[in-house]
């Protein structure tokens, strides 16, 4: 099944069209977290089986596990489209080696690795995560975070007002819309409202939906937190 990513033109004309000031400078990111490589044409290879012995199988990859005091559940991997599990591909953004980029119309995400390679996550977009792009950087990270749903959310659901800002938001857990993990973006020192965050919906995982920002299976936005750290830089288009 051939894979539906952005050429390198496509991805640098969409950079002239959205994308704010640039931000120089490369993060470190760590070489020895899972991930699964994948064939010439970008499919998984042998999915649900051990790829490679330092890697595991993708039952592994996506099992239960206990994570700060929450017992996250398995991820049923045979059920999704393999494209959206966590993978290596050829890199198709010329970005610099630890950038953050953000595919918003294949609903993939991308860290840029060195030799041409990129890790490849599968997202869900709400509305908010359509609705803004640019260059920025990851000015936190937060580990099992509250949710403060903003004005403009809480305009549209109103019973989400018990979860806003004057009422402490909502306490960490399984059911916290910005599950195991969030990475905070902001654009020359103010906050974009744009979040990169976990989402116990596996199922929504490639697809747009109603609310949130860019959401990712629990499993893998622990991954992607654990590889780059605060001041990462991150581009959306």
């Amino acid at each position: 099944m051939m894979q539906n990513t952005l050429t390198r033109r496509g991805f640098l004309t969409a950079m002239t069209a959205t994308a704010a000031a640039g931000l120089a400078g490369c993060a470190q990111i760590r070489g020895d977290m899972p991930v699964i490589k994948v064939d010439d044409y970008g499919n998984p290879l042998r999915p649900g089986t051990d790829v490679d012995p330092a890697l595991g199988s993708y039952e592994a990859m996506y099992s239960a596990r206990e994570d700060g005091g929450f017992q996250l559940p398995a991820i049923p991997v045979k059920k999704m489209d393999p494209r959206y599990l966590r993978q290596i591909v050829r890199d198709p953004t010329g970005e610099q080696p630890g950038t953050i980029v953000v595919d918003t119309n294949t609903k993939f995400l991308y860290l840029v690795r060195e030799n041409g390679e990129a890790i490849r996550y599968g997202v869900g977009l709400g509305r908010e995560g359509f609705a803004w792009s640019g260059r920025a950087i990851v000015q936190w990270k937060r580990h099992w975070p509250k949710w403060t749903p903003p004005d403009e959310m809480i305009a549209r659901q109103p019973e989400l007002a018990q979860y806003s800002s004057a009422n402490g938001g909502m306490a960490p857990g399984l059911n916290n819309p910005l599950g195991a993990r969030a990475l905070y973006i902001f654009q020359n020192g103010v906050d974009t409202l744009y979040r990169l965050h976990g989402s116990p919906e596996w199922w929504t995982i490639g697809k747009a939906v109603s609310s949130g920002c860019v959401r990712f299976i629990n499993q893998d936005i622990i991954d992607l937190y654990d590889r780059v750290p605060n001041k990462t830089p991150i581009l959306v288009i």
